[in-house]
């Protein structure tokens, strides 16, 4: 047999067709790499083919296979769907479901070298990246997402049923304005058990909201002692768990006038958030996972000979466009692209493991020439968050490669002012600097529920803490102060203080309009 058609037989493909006995046969070359070479441990994967009508639909309900209804996803639709046929916008190569199994979503219109990828890319990447990173372990149950999105999807179609569409879309307008202020940010209480929640939603139902009984029993009465009242703050506020941080989670506890299928519903929108909220934490992470894994196998797959060098080609066009970094005054820039920092990243990790510097060895004496960078990397993957891994790994190599520099911008100064450069104590200020933009706590607003008038008018006090001046929009505040107050059903105020000086700034004050739930 001659060398070259030794090489066609050993090719997985020839050509951009593909049918399903094909992508088995890719599948299996990927796992050769991805868990025999690399040693990653990813999920069992499903993988589904769609359209790209169904691909738009995903998009529309945040990517998850089964979602209830609601306008938005609607609008998010008409959208996407028109600037897609216009030519205006393209459509992901894929999409993935972080639940056991994951489901990997591919389009039925991609080439067999771009199935290859994808498979590749989510399957393998992002399978084993939210299989073992801690921040995805601590917050979300992969093995019980399905089940409980069947369950949601259902318990509000019953309650549109029951209940009106209108109304029920209304309590979902408002728990939507408040969904990123639904998450618990700290670890004191983990992700739900996904599974139970079905039976949970009967057993709440059939004892009521005992929390929510116990504290409208006990507001407090006349004829207490003078001395009494500090024991009484301190009892109302333990009682309340107050601050509360996630105002979704106090309103489903605690909202006096919300009926039990309302709280069901606010608990199904914050459960979903929770489910979202590592995502948010770990983008350039994921991303970098990904990209590195799908980069490493599709580049094995062509050393030994299962892809062509055209299959490799169109495989690198891809790749390249994907990690592209625009410059500031490009047309295209819009901030750092995670894809690029998180794969440059990913590969200088490893070439410190195999081939370090004099200022790799000072940077990082921990995995400095260690030798085995796939294991360096798990550890990683693993064990951070986009603003730890930053902070930690951004190395003056990559901060040199991508031309990053810190200006410091105050608008009381006339100039700006260049606040770190690329020496000793420039790399450390630009680390810190970049790390900060990935930490959620300063990207979203510190807010907290801290007071509730439970004697008298029933009034909710929140507290909005400002750091380096920066506030939110004065219109989108009143919008959501709004939800809040007809969610709450009584007065809502929020006072925003200055997080330095501690001095009220500040305060919005808002009245319900249309109250949901009963009287109480």
């Amino acid at each position: 047999m001659s060398a070259r058609a030794k090489t066609e037989s050993r090719l997985l493909y020839t050509g951009v067709d593909w049918d399903f006995p094909l992508i088995q046969r890719i599948y299996e070359a990927l796992e050769e790499v991805g868990r025999g070479e690399m040693k990653l441990d990813p999920m069992p994967n499903q993988i589904e083919v769609i359209t790209s009508e169904q691909m738009l639909d995903a998009y529309a309900s945040t990517g998850m296979p089964l979602f209830y209804n609601h306008w938005s996803f609607g609008k998010h639709f008409a959208r996407n769907e028109a600037m897609y046929r216009k030519g205006f916008q393209g459509l992901a190569y894929e999409i993935v479901i972080n639940s056991n199994p994951c489901i990997v979503y591919i389009m039925e219109e991609n080439t067999v070298t771009m199935q290859t990828l994808v498979m590749a890319h989510a399957g393998f990447g992002h399978n084993h990246f939210f299989r073992h990173n801690q921040v995805f372990k601590l917050w979300t149950d992969a093995d019980g997402i399905l089940d409980y999105l069947a369950f949601a999807k259902s318990y509000i179609a019953q309650c549109e049923e029951r209940y009106g569409q209108a109304e029920v879309e209304r309590l979902l307008d408002a728990a939507h304005a408040l969904q990123s202020h639904g998450v618990h940010r700290s670890p004191r209480k983990r992700a739900p058990n996904l599974r139970t929640e079905e039976k949970r939603e009967r057993e709440r139902r059939e004892h009521g909201e005992k929390l929510f009984n116990d504290l409208w029993r006990t507001v407090p009465g006349g004829g207490r002692r003078k001395g009494q009242k500090r024991t009484d703050e301190e009892r109302r506020r333990a009682l309340l768990g107050l601050p509360e941080e996630n105002i979704l989670y106090f309103l489903e506890k605690t909202a006096p006038r919300l009926l039990p299928w309302q709280r069901e519903v606010l608990r199904i929108v914050r459960n979903i958030a929770q489910y979202f909220y590592p995502q948010r934490q770990t983008q350039v992470m994921n991303e970098g996972c990904a990209t590195f894994t799908h980069h490493r196998i599709m580049t094995r797959l062509h050393e030994q000979g299962r892809i062509d060098d055209g299959a490799y080609m169109e495989f690198l066009h891809s790749h390249t466009n994907v990690i592209t970094q625009p410059s500031f005054d490009d047309p295209r820039y819009s901030g750092i692209n995670p894809y690029a920092i998180g794969f440059a990243m990913m590969q200088d990790i490893e070439r410190v493991t195999l081939d370090p510097t004099e200022e790799d060895r000072f940077w990082f004496p921990d995995i400095a020439g260690n030798r085995d960078p796939y294991e360096t990397l798990k550890d990683v993957w693993a064990n951070f968050r986009d603003e730890s891994f930053l902070s930690q790994y951004l190395s003056p190599n990559i901060m040199r490669r991508f031309g990053l520099f810190v200006i410091n911008d105050n608008e009381a100064e006339e100039y700006m002012k260049v606040g770190a450069i690329h020496d000793e104590r420039g790399y450390r200020n630009l680390r810190r600097a970049i790390a900060r933009q990935y930490d959620i706590s300063r990207r979203d607003p510190d807010i907290h529920i801290v007071d509730v008038d439970l004697i008298g008018e029933r009034r909710l006090e929140l507290q909005h803490r400002v750091h380096d001046g920066v506030q939110m929009h004065d219109a989108d505040l009143d919008d959501v102060l709004q939800r809040l107050a007809d969610l709450w059903g009584y007065e809502v105020v929020l006072k925003v203080v200055d997080a330095e000086t501690e001095e009220v700034v500040e305060t919005h004050e808002a009245e319900p309009n249309m109250p949901f739930g009963g009287s109480t």
